[in-house]
């Protein structure tokens, strides 16, 4: 599957655990990260701020596959795997320094009108939006 938003990050001394590698807590920290760059790469969180219409986090996943140390910098790529009605979901890969997979994760985001306290359709511009970076009609 190619994932085509990407976010470079250097991992921080703080995020160790006792054991050493980065705590399985951080790696969530990174995929809020991802997940929200996408938001601003697909215009959604400027969509929020001028209509109060967003996203919402339903759920998140992960599948840890190996461990990350410090000092060291991570990729974490971005893919949107389908869109429904009022949802859709947001693929993660971190990799580390040799580009060796350490998680996969999956969120599922629902459109959120903040205004009226519930969940709207998807725009026809998000869709659009989404599509284009994605490269695929959905």
């Amino acid at each position: 599957m190619k994932h085509p938003v990407q976010l470079h990050l250097r991992l921080d001394w703080s995020e160790m655990d006792m054991f050493g590698h980065i705590n399985n807590v951080s790696f969530f920290k990174y995929i809020q990260a991802s997940r929200v760059n996408y938001w601003e790469v697909c215009g959604f969180s400027k969509t929020f701020k001028e209509t109060g219409i967003g996203p919402m986090l339903l759920s998140t996943g992960c599948r840890f596959v190996q461990p990350l140390f410090y000092p060291g910098n991570i990729t974490i790529e971005a893919s949107v795997t389908f869109i429904k009605n009022t949802s859709f979901g947001i693929s993660h890969r971190i990799l580390n320094d040799k580009g060796e997979l350490a998680a996969e994760a999956e969120d599922v985001i629902v459109v959120f009108d903040f205004n009226k306290n519930e969940k709207v359709p998807i725009s026809a511009a998000l869709k659009e939006s989404i599509a284009a970076i994605e490269g695929k009609v959905f």
